[in-house]
């Protein structure tokens, strides 16, 4: 397929996807006096945050002190509103520690308008579907909107799509899955409103065991819910049910996605009709904000100059090129046949970072990635995908961006401690060269 010659755009910088990745790319590139196109295919930013609304950015307080930036800056702008639309919480759920919950529309208002202030180019609703490559280069990316084909003409690519549809195409080996190619299950969500928090918080089970078991048991609740994961929602009397999971999906497949979407709304009603009859403080609530399409967590690993691995975590590796702080549990959900891990990566009071170079390809000179489509191996990727530092690799990237273009060098070539100590100066704490003992 061939754009149109009169629907030709040239831009310094091409960030391909609007989740929190991509935002963090497109501001931090735009903030750098760079021309960027941000190209989202959905009609919302956000990624998981559209896809699943009141997902809590889970993982933002390494060792209990936030990982700063963009995910900082955003969260102070939405602390200070009046009324507030944003709050740290200690999650009530085991190992998961502190986590930042907020206004979803609000936080998305904003998110848009950081992008605006920064200058990027946003368009929605916007796929892109081929690279053209001149050797080791990414030439163009032939896309496609409501109005036919267009060709962007970038001089960086930094996808940020989720499943590394382009990265792929352009020649980056992927793994998918695990070592057998089973990935993560997808996740529907909802919110309960009108919730009596008092009642429905009062026992000490974080998982409500006892009465989903009840539910499974007399096959009013799918198997797959025999742990309920309920949260106080941002707004009082609210819960957020991120309950839901379905196996063996292919994210990659958008047939596959299709159909798990609709059996997951299948369950998040019978979930929704079990609440209100059985479990305490429900009884007068509604179902809202049902996820457009399923989340998915995880399709394609891009292979990088350096794949993290669960030993990595396990050390507390802290890298020289490390761009953002980490210390989530390995919370693996329902591979296959398995259940929900949400087990320690690393030793109580310690973390470990995530390199730089796990976010480039080994040959393509101008193209980078960041997101839940980094180079790690299955039990790293469990730890490492959380939004917070998916918004930190994306600010990474984007400014990585800016310095390959003023020094022009290939991504590859750049000087890591140059960028490390800018990433720094921007507020990301907790970096090699900066670290307190």
């Amino acid at each position: 397929m061939f754009a149109s010659k009169d629907r030709i755009e040239a831009t310094d910088v091409l960030v391909i996807g609007g989740g929190t990745a991509g935002f963090g790319a497109a501001v931090a590139a735009g903030r750098q006096g760079l021309n960027v196109i941000l190209l989202e295919a959905t009609s919302k930013i956000g990624g998981v945050m559209a896809f699943c609304p009141g997902m809590p950015w889970g993982g933002a307080y390494p060792v209990d002190r936030i990982i700063g930036g963009l995910i900082e800056e955003l969260t102070t702008r939405l602390e200070a509103m009046d009324p507030p639309a944003a709050e740290k919480r200690t999650c009530t759920l085991e190992t998961f520690g502190p986590e930042i919950v907020y206004d979803h529309d609000i936080a998305t208002l904003t998110m848009f308008e950081m992008l605006e202030e920064a200058g990027v180019r946003t368009r929605l609703n916007a796929t892109a579907l081929t690279p053209k490559m001149n050797e080791t280069r990414i030439d163009a990316i032939e896309c496609y909107d409501r109005n036919g084909p267009f060709t962007i003409r970038p001089r960086i690519v930094i996808d940020c799509s989720g499943d590394g549809d382009i990265s792929a195409k352009a020649g980056v080996p992927y793994a998918l899955g695990d070592a057998s190619g089973n990935m993560m299950a997808v996740t529907i969500s909802f919110h309960m409103v009108g919730v009596d928090w008092d009642a429905a918080f009062a026992h000490s089970d974080p998982y409500f065991s006892d009465f989903a078991g009840k539910g499974v048991a007399e096959g009013r609740l799918h198997k797959d819910l025999a742990k309920l994961y309920l949260m106080k929602g941002f707004h009082k009397e609210t819960v957020f049910c991120n309950s839901v999971h379905v196996r063996g999906v292919d994210g990659t497949d958008p047939v596959a996605v299709g159909a798990a979407t609709q059996e997951g709304r299948r369950r998040c009603h019978q979930l929704f009709q079990f609440l209100r009859q059985d479990v305490p403080g429900f009884a007068n609530a509604h179902m809202s904000l049902l996820s457009p399409t399923v989340g998915v967590r995880e399709t394609r690993k891009l292979e990088g100059v350096y794949r993290v691995t669960g030993a990595d975590l396990a050390r507390a590796t802290k890298f020289p090129d490390g761009i953002v702080s980490c210390d989530n549990p390995i919370d693996d959900v329902m591979r296959s046949e398995a259940g929900m891990t949400h087990d320690a990566a690393i030793s109580q009071g310690d973390y470990y970072t995530i390199p730089f170079r796990a976010l480039i390809p080994a040959k393509i000179s101008n193209l980078m990635f960041a997101g839940r489509i980094l180079s790690a191996d299955p039990v790293a990727f469990a730890s490492v995908r959380g939004m917070p530092q998916c918004m930190a690799m994306g600010q990474a990237t984007g400014l990585a961006a800016a310095l390959s273009l003023r020094s022009g060098q290939p991504v590859q070539s750049l000087d890591v401690d140059q960028l490390v100590h800018a990433l720094a100066d921007q507020g990301v704490n907790r970096l090699a060269a900066f670290a307190p003992a």
